[in-house]
């Protein structure tokens, strides 16, 4: 079956989200509605899916986005979406990002990253992953963030690991400086807010976060904007399209799948 294209889907290898106070969030996963829509969306495209994390291990779901919520109420939907869910054997068995990378990044038209806290874990200072970002930046292709899949925009920082390091031990002032050289300073970007973290801290996570997800992209160079809590939001800037929330979902296909298509014509 010949198909229009490829898109590596990045997803986070972690199982537990440090918190303040040494706590942990075991629960931290990609959100099902932000992993299944687009890719749904992009399969039914005609878009081949090719899933990466850094280790290749099974991700996790994260339980409290399997709920009617983020599907519009219907208990039926979010059924659908699980059996979706079930169906993606790309997904329970991932390749390496380091593997990815090997093979050639040249074969993807774009690289998408859904959100949850998984991305919070890992993708925000891993290497190889910086990597990808770097790739899809220098050739002008489709780079899809939502919610908390934003933060890994920080893995394409020249000292990532550094700032984020700064960042977690609350030293704003040496995250700055660590930031020099980002290629997506300046860009127009949203993310999670901090309001909207604020709001899940007691009833999901059960502690605090290290660091706010939009304080950090504002602290590295990013123009950054979000609207009121739960507010669906997308915003686009040369090569990347970000949304804020869960609710996003479908505003960011509005944009993704037509940047794809101009991509292809382009090509």
């Amino acid at each position: 079956m010949t198909t229009k294209g490829k898109v590596l889907v990045l997803v986070s290898s972690g199982y537990g989200l440090p918190l303040k106070d040494g706590k942990v969030y075991a629960g931290a996963g990609y959100y099902l509605n932000e992993l299944t829509v687009p890719v749904r969306a992009l399969m039914k495209e005609g878009y081949e899916i090719t899933f990466a994390n850094p280790k290749g291990n099974a991700p996790q779901l994260d339980l409290h986005s399997a709920v009617p919520d983020f599907f519009g109420g219907d208990e039926g939907k979010l059924n659908d979406y699980m059996r979706f869910r079930d169906s993606l054997t790309g997904l329970e068995n991932p390749s390496r990002i380091s593997d990815v990378i090997a093979s050639g990044l040249d074969q993807f038209d774009a690289v998408f990253v859904p959100g949850g806290h998984g991305p919070m874990e890992d993708l925000l200072d891993d290497p190889d992953a910086g990597t990808v970002m770097r790739h899809f930046h220098k050739t002008s292709k489709p780079t899809a963030v939502l919610c908390h899949g934003p933060i890994s925009l920080l893995s394409a920082l020249p000292d990532s690991k550094e700032f984020v390091a700064a960042l977690s031990a609350g030293d704003a002032d040496g995250a700055r400086a660590k930031a020099k050289g980002w290629i997506y300073a300046g860009y127009k970007m949203t993310i999670f807010s901090t309001a909207e973290e604020q709001q899940r801290e007691p009833l999901e996570i059960g502690g605090k976060v290290l660091f706010y997800p939009d304080f950090a992209l504002r602290t590295a160079g990013g123009d950054v904007s979000v609207l009121a809590p739960w507010t669906s939001y997308v915003l686009q800037d040369r090569e990347l399209i970000s949304g804020q929330n869960p609710f996003s979902d479908q505003a960011l296909l509005k944009l993704l799948l037509p940047a794809l298509n101009r991509g292809r014509v382009a090509a």
